[in-house]
C-alpha cells in the first residue's frame, strides 16, 4: 500500500501544481501577453497550443480526439503498470506519478479549452525553446527517472 500513497502524493501534488499554474496564468495574463522574469532567457508567456510537443498535430482535424484518447491510454496504461511494480522501487512510483499526472494536466486543457495552457518560455536572446507547462515538466522528469532506474537495473543485472 505504501506505493500508492507514494505515487497518489506525485499525482497530486504535479497536478495541482499545474493546474493551479495554468489558472494563475490564465486568469492574470492576456492571450499572447509576456513578462519578463530573467532577461534575455526567462518569460512567462501565455500562449496556447492545439497540437502535442512543438505544435505536432496542430492542424489536424482529428487532433482533439486523437490526443484524448492517447491520453486516456496512456493513464490505464500507467494505473496497470504500477500495479505490477515491486513496494520497493520508490523512483518508479514517483516517476509514474509525475507522468500520470502530467498526462492529466495536459488532457484536462484539451477538454477545457481543446488545447493546452503553456506559458514557460526558455530562450537565449532571440533563440527561443517552444513554451511548455507544468505537466509537460512533469512527464519528461518522470521519463527521465523512469529511465535512470531502468538503466541501474540493467546495470545491477551484470
Amino acid at each position: 500500500m505504501h506505493k500508492y500513497r507514494i505515487f497518489t502524493l506525485t499525482v497530486c501534488l504535479s497536478l495541482g501544481l499545474d493546474q493551479l499554474s495554468k489558472i494563475t496564468i490564465d486568469n492574470n495574463f492576456a492571450l499572447g501577453e509576456a513578462r519578463q522574469v530573467i532577461p534575455n532567457f526567462f518569460h512567462l508567456t501565455h500562449v496556447r497550443n492545439p497540437g502535442a510537443a512543438f505544435g505536432i498535430l496542430s492542424d489536424s482535424a482529428i487532433r482533439l480526439p486523437f490526443f484524448i484518447t492517447i491520453s486516456l491510454l496512456a493513464s490505464l496504461g500507467i494505473l496497470w503498470y504500477i500495479r505490477r511494480i515491486s513496494s520497493e522501487k520508490h523512483w518508479q512510483h514517483v516517476s509514474l506519478g509525475l507522468i500520470l499526472s502530467g498526462a492529466l494536466g495536459n488532457l484536462i486543457d484539451r477538454i477545457r479549452f481543446g488545447e493546452v495552457v503553456d506559458f514557460l518560455d526558455l530562450h537565449w536572446y532571440n533563440y527561443h525553446w517552444p513554451a511548455f507547462n507544468i505537466a509537460d515538466s512533469a512527464i519528461c522528469v518522470g521519463v527521465t527517472i523512469m529511465l535512470i532506474c531502468s538503466w541501474h537495473e540493467e546495470r545491477q543485472k551484470k
